[in-house]
C-alpha cells in the first residue's frame, strides 16, 4: 500500500471479519472507519450518545493520508454476541469501566483481545478477565483526533500498527494484520511482546512525563531541558533492559530530535484540556518496574511525584 493510497481493498465474504471497537474516540474511531470501508463488519461500542451518532451518521474521517469518506458501522453500548477481535482503544484511565462493555460471556471463548493502550501492564489485567492466550497486545503510531462524537480528524502521513502477543496462535495474528494492512494501517506482527511493549513504553514516557511537567512541545524540551531529558532516557533505556526490552538511548534521542518541534504528547493534551492522565500507566508502571529490578529511577520517581503534587 503506498503513501498515497486512499482507498482499501474491499474484503470477500471468506476472509471478512467481525470486529468491536471499544472506544471509537480518535484511535478506535479511525480503525474502526478503515475496516469497515475495507467491507468487515464492525461494532463499536460506547456511551449512550457516542452509539445513537455512530448509529444516525457513520464515521466521519478526515485525513491526507486516507483521504475523506464517511463509514457506516454498527453501535451499541455493550457487545451482545461473539466477534472475530475487539479492538481496545480506550485510554488507561477508562479501561476498567469500560470493560463492563464487554462481558466475557457475549464476546466468546475464541476472540482476540487486541489493546492499543499506553504502558505495559495492561496485558496481565486483561488475561485476567478474558482468555489469557487470546490477548494481542498493539503498539500503534499515529496522530488521530475525535473533534466530535463520529467525527475524526487524522493529522499524521503515518499510521503504523506493531501487533504481538507471545501466547497468540501466530495464524490469528498474521490474520487480523491483513485485515488491518488491507484496510489501511501499515500493520506487522512482532514474535515478542516484551520488546514491543518496552519499545514503545522506552519512547513514550520520557516524552510524556516532560512535555506534560514542564507545558512545553517536545522542540523546547530538546533545547531547554536536554539534560533531563538525556538522563530520563537512560533510565527509562536501564528499566527496559532489565524487563527484557531494547534499550538505546542515542537511538531515542535521535528519533525526538527528527520529530516536528511543535509535537506534544497525548498527555500534555489531556493536562491542557484537564482530562485525566495516565501517569500511572506510564510513570507508575515504570517506577515499579524499576523497584522490581533494582534499577535506580531518580529522574522518573522526581517527574511523577511533582505531577501528582501539581494535581495532574
Amino acid at each position: 500500500m503506498t503513501a498515497q493510497s486512499t482507498t482499501a481493498r474491499q474484503t470477500t465474504p471468506t476472509d471478512r471479519l467481525t470486529v468491536a471497537v471499544l472506544g471509537p474516540g480518535g484511535i478506535g474511531g479511525l480503525l474502526a472507519a478503515l475496516l469497515s470501508r475495507a467491507g468487515h463488519r464492525v461494532i463499536c461500542l460506547g456511551g449512550d450518545e457516542t452509539a445513537e451518532a455512530l448509529r444516525t451518521n457513520g464515521i466521519q474521517i478526515r485525513s491526507a493520508r486516507f483521504g475523506d469518506f464517511t463509514a457506516q458501522v454498527e453501535s451499541d453500548t455493550e457487545l451482545r454476541e461473539p466477534v472475530d477481535a475487539c479492538l481496545i482503544t480506550v485510554k488507561a484511565t477508562a479501561l476498567d469501566a469500560a470493560l463492563t462493555r464487554v462481558p466475557p460471556t457475549a464476546l466468546g471463548d475464541d476472540a482476540l483481545i487486541v489493546p492499543f493502550l499506553n504502558g505495559v501492564e495492561h496485558p496481565a489485567t486483561l488475561r485476567a478477565r478474558y482468555r489469557p492466550d487470546r490477548v494481542a497486545p498493539a503498539v500503534i503510531r499515529v496522530e488521530s483526533t475525535r473533534v466530535a462524537p463520529g467525527r475524526i480528524e487524522h493529522a499524521s502521513p503515518f499510521a503504523e500498527i506493531d501487533l504481538t502477543g507471545d501466547t497468540v496462535p501466530r495464524d490469528r495474528l498474521d490474520a487480523l494484520a491483513q485485515a488491518l494492512d488491507t484496510a489501511g494501517p501499515t500493520t506487522r506482527v512482532l514474535p515478542d511482546e516484551t520488546a514491543a511493549l518496552w519499545a514503545k513504553m522506552s519512547f513514550l514516557a520520557p516524552f510524556a512525563l516532560l512535555t506534560t511537567r514542564h507545558a512545553l512541545p517536545l522542540g523546547d524540551v530538546r533545547t531547554h531541558h536536554r539534560e533531563q531529558l538525556t538522563a530520563l532516557v537512560e533510565e527509562t533505556a536501564a528499566v527496559s533492559r532489565a524487563c527484557g526490552g531494547p534499550a538505546d538511548p542515542a537511538q531515542a534521542l535521535a528519533r525526538y530530535d527528527a520529530f516536528p518541534p511543535g509535537t506534544k504528547s497525548s498527555m500534555q493534551r489531556d493536562a491542557e484540556a484537564a482530562r485525566p492522565l495516565e501517569l500511572d500507566a506510564i510513570g507508575g508502571a515504570l517506577l515499579r518496574a524499576a523497584e522490581q529490578h533494582g534499577i535506580p529511577a531518580p529522574v522518573t520517581a522526581g517527574l511523577v511525584s511533582e505531577l501528582r503534587e501539581a494535581g495532574l
